[in-house]
């Protein structure tokens, strides 16, 4: 049966806002709960910490060598668990001489044969990197602080990709306090045009996991902004969310 991939870019239009850590934890609980083939790639070449993040710390064969033609695909691939994949940027800079991100068409092209979700953990911005990776992707979430500079980025995000047909799922609060000093999910819509599809709770146990290269999904899946990071892969998935759904899913595992 053919697998026809979704490419889902998470991307922000500003760095330091959660998008490597959602991605991570929408990778694992759309491979390890909904039993899905994920592969997650760092399109973040410049400041890449997709690999860092996971006990990644050296990988001899990146995406650089790739999007270069000095590798294939398979060698880049790191097999985090049965259903999940993971391929990690260079941290090297010699290894962004001659990367061209344009290249990453060919391993998109590779990548859907072997995966039903490719994830790309886009680069902050919108420089050459994060556009390019946009310009391969299917659809994607946008993630931001409740803050208007944040905000206000995701709406030039927003309309820079308005007309390539690249389907918008919504917006993602990241690290929210939910005190006076920020927008409300109301104001956020109004000024984006886009939905709020989840608000993910400044959480202490996601610096943890960080701290021990673990998904925060893996390590404690009661916390507060797991709890949200379900009920928003839920969303993706077109399901609908119910904390007895999630046990019976387990369950069957």
């Amino acid at each position: 049966m053919l697998i026809v991939a979704r490419v889902i870019n998470v991307f922000s239009g500003k760095g330091g806002v959660g998008k490597t850590t959602l991605s991570i934890n929408i990778g694992w609980i759309l491979a390890e709960i909904f039993n899905k083939e994920v592969t997650i790639v760092d399109c973040n070449i410049t400041t890449s910490h997709l690999g860092l993040y996971l006990g990644i710390f050296y990988s001899p064969v990146t995406l650089n060598k790739i999007l270069r033609g000095e590798a294939e695909i398979d060698e880049a691939i790191h097999i985090y668990s049965k259903s999940l994949k993971i391929i990690p940027a260079s941290n090297s800079i010699s290894d962004l001489i001659g990367v061209d991100i344009l290249s990453l068409s060919e391993v998109i092209s590779k990548l859907r044969e072997r995966s039903e979700i490719i994830i790309l953990d886009s680069s902050p911005g919108l420089g050459r990197e994060a556009l390019g990776s946009l310009k391969f992707s299917d659809e994607v979430i946008f993630v931001t602080q409740p803050y208007i500079a944040s905000v206000m980025d995701i709406v030039r995000s927003y309309e820079t990709i308005k007309d390539t047909g690249i389907k918008p799922l919504g917006i993602v609060l990241n690290m929210v306090f939910n005190d006076r000093f920020e927008m409300s999910e109301k104001e956020i819509e109004q000024l984006t045009e886009l939905p709020v599809i989840a608000k993910i709770p400044f959480d202490k146990d996601m610096r943890r996991s960080t701290y021990l290269t673990v998904p925060l999904a893996s390590l404690k899946r009661n916390s507060k902004a797991i709890k949200e990071i379900l009920k928003l892969s839920y969303y993706i998935m077109g399901e609908k969310y119910e904390e007895k759904g999630v046990l019976k899913k387990l369950r069957e595992k």
